[in-house]
């Protein structure tokens, strides 16, 4: 790194010893990342990481998800403990890998995954109860090869500063997801809280800005072609060493009939949110949470087409096999592997369609939790207590799924699920008589309004939905009456079908395939004892180094680094549900006061640029930082030719999405009016 030009000594960037630069770096709600860039704890993330908690602090009068909010005092600040926001700082790394392998001696197959989960549960749990605010996750790399025990301190007082109305950061939409040239301002702004003493604490309004290890100071100075970027955060999942049949799994099955399935979900959704803003507002997260890996699968399937990744691994299989002739431990692993793919394949769409598609139904979703009390309510010599207890949480439950359940996207996503679950599953998989009786009481099963019917009845006499039916149910549990429940009833009878005849086929394939994933590892790491090899993504602290760089995608286009405001008004649409921009951003934008934060070789406020850095979902939030160790943009997205990171990174067309920071600071600052959080920040000119 030093050599690309890093001016950061090892120490300031990683020590576990002494604060340092990944002191600054949390991962933020489980599933992003953020950073620390002020001695009072504020919190940059992305707007799409924060967006289930902005549109949960959003009503109809106070629809901060469409307006933007800034709290221009501590008092202000919203917070977030309702929805269970949190975020952790690492503070322990400890290699373990001897403490596990050592219990899993011998052992292979499903006995093997069973010891080893006990034992990472008992290191986790061990180290876990030390304290309240302690979390320790043992992470598995190399397929099963190593061992590594993550600690985290978590806090879980932490409160909304600041987000820009939806318009700006998700402008672009689903057509812009995933694409380069883009011009979402992708931020928003939080603050850490603990106890006087900096320890975390519960939710309190006697709680303090955290001051924290380390934070990062904010550049102004921009950025140009060939700049030094390095990039931390905690990306989730690769499978970068996956086999050929894996690939072709991917590309036949499990990718194309999850965008089917999501596509179809996505349309209902979309003509519901378009009628009002409520229904917009109460939709928003889940269609944004589907939409992003609609889009995401779609590409992934054209780029490993399109790149033979089939064939590259092909080939690397094939040196492998020559290396392993005469070695019992690798030679037959691929035989076996085939024979597993074999097996299950017949089955998988049907996997699929049970989790992108029955259960991609909210309604059915929640229905099948229900078969807990079924059988707390049918097993002889459940206690009345227990019936109780199980009866209780399934109340609460219902409450949290009634905020986001719109009956009439979910009745067509029940009729276009069921018509397609016929359509597409063999006949002898469906669960039998279902579709028998459903002819028989409403009509033809190739024609779209029996099915329709069958949904209507569904959403109409579901004791889900009506409030007397269910307060006599939780008064008086009664199996019967959920027994002939018509939404129980469909999601039980599909999903014990799939559970008790070919779940375990499932589990059986995942189980074989891991083995083989960690004997071709080790093997992999045998027959190269001197190569340097990264493990795939585990949701741990990684960091990843490279340059702001120009692309050329194809044949006669070249991409730049940066996109500016100019480009951001150019593909205004007034009234767009994607394009669209707030009166006040036109104004500013128009009148190019841009302060401080304008770009002086593009004589423009950048919104935008693209680095090379390696990145995946979970990174999302993660800070890009110069040589220098400052703050200059925000990670939020991959470029769509790049699209099959996850099985194979593309070192020429891989290309990290970043907001510029010079754009998010405008935007609080002369379209927020939070000079408040301005001032707060180091910046660095």
């Amino acid at each position: 790194m030093v050599k690309k030009g890093l001016k950061l000594t090892k120490e300031q960037l990683f020590s576990l010893n002494k604060p340092s630069l990944k002191d600054a770096i949390v991962i933020f709600n489980g599933g992003c990342t953020g950073e620390v860039v002020s001695p009072q704890g504020l919190i940059f993330t992305n707007h799409h990481c924060g967006y289930g908690v902005i549109a949960g602090a959003s009503t109809v009068e106070h629809n901060y998800l469409q307006n933007g909010f800034y709290a221009k005092s501590l008092a202000e600040e919203i917070p977030g403990n309702t929805q269970g926001l949190y975020v952790e700082f690492l503070t322990k790394i400890e290699d373990v890998t001897r403490l596990v392998l050592d219990s899993l001696q011998g052992l292979t197959g499903q006995e093997r995954a069973t010891r080893q989960n006990e034992i990472i549960n008992a290191i986790n749990t061990r180290m876990s109860n030390r304290e309240k605010y302690l979390r320790a996750s043992v992470g598995s790399l190399f397929k099963g090869n190593q061992f590594l025990l993550f600690v985290y301190s978590r806090y879980t007082d932490v409160r909304l500063v600041g987000t820009p109305p939806e318009a700006l950061g998700k402008f672009g939409g689903d057509t812009d997801n995933w694409e380069w040239p883009r011009h979402t301002v992708d931020y928003s702004v939080f603050r850490v809280y603990g106890a006087a003493d900096g320890s975390p604490a519960d939710y309190n309004t006697n709680n303090k800005p955290l001051k924290p290890k380390w934070y990062l100071p904010v550049s102004l100075k921009g950025i140009k072609e060939g700049d030094f970027s390095l990039i931390y955060g905690y990306p989730g999942s690769t499978n970068r060493y996956e086999s050929s049949l894996g690939v072709q799994f991917s590309t036949d099955i499990h990718n194309p009939t999850l965008v089917k399935l999501r596509d179809m979900r996505l349309k209902f959704m979309f003509e519901e949110m378009k009628k009002d803003p409520a229904t917009k507002l109460q939709l928003a997260s889940r269609y944004a949470s589907v939409a992003n890996y609609w889009k995401f699968y779609k590409g992934e399937t054209e780029q490993l087409l399109k790149y033979d990744v089939y064939g590259q691994k092909r080939k690397q299989e094939e040196a492998f096999l020559k290396w392993a002739q005469g070695k019992p431990d690798y030679q037959n692993i691929f035989n076996d592997l085939k024979a597993s793919y074999d097996a299950w394949r017949p089955y998988a769409m049907h996997r699929m369609y049970i989790n992108e598609g029955i259960l991609g139904s909210p309604l059915l979703a929640f229905a099948s939790t229900l078969q807990d009390v079924e059988t707390a309510l049918t097993k002889p010599g459940t206690s009345t207590d227990a019936i109780q207890r199980v009866v209780a949480s399934a109340n609460r439950a219902r409450q949290n799924f009634l905020k986001g359940e719109n009956k009439t996207a979910d009745q067509n996503i029940i009729a276009a699920v069921l018509q397609m679950y016929y359509n597409d599953i063999p006949k002898d998989q469906q669960p039998q008589g279902l579709y028998d009786a459903i002819k028989n009481e409403y009509g033809a099963l190739d024609k779209a309004s029996s099915y329709q019917k069958y949904a209507e009845a569904i959403v109409k006499n579901t004791i889900i939905f009506d409030d007397r039916k269910w307060s006599d149910f939780v008064q008086r549990p009664n199996a019967n009456m959920l027994q002939q429940d018509l939404a129980y009833n469909l999601a039980s009878t599909i999903v014990r079908n799939y559970n008790g005849k070919y779940l375990p086929l499932y589990q059986q394939f995942t189980t074989k395939n891991n083995e083989w994933g960690r004997l071709y590892l080790k093997g992999i790491m045998e027959m190269n004892p001197n190569k340097f090899m990264y493990p795939d993504a585990t949701s741990t602290m990684r960091l990843s180094y490279g340059k702001v760089a120009s692309y050329k995608p194809r044949d006669a286009v070249q991409y730049d680094y940066v996109t500016t405001m100019t480009g951001m008004l150019a593909k205004y649409i007034p009234g767009d549900y994607e394009f669209d921009l707030p009166p006040d951003f036109l104004k500013a934008a128009k009148a190019k006061d841009f302060g401080p934060y304008k770009d002086a070789k593009k004589n423009d406020l950048i919104i935008g640029f693209i680095t090379t850095d390696d990145i995946t979902g979970g990174n999302s939030g993660s800070p890009v930082i110069n040589a220098n160790g400052e703050l200059i943009g925000l990670a939020f997205d991959g470029n769509y030719e790049a699209l099959s990171h996850k099985l194979a990174f593309d070192k020429d067309l891989n290309r990290t999405i970043c907001v510029d920071i010079r754009a998010v600071l405008w935007c609080i600052d002369k379209l927020g009016g939070a000079q408040n959080i301005i001032k707060e920040l180091t910046l660095k000119k």
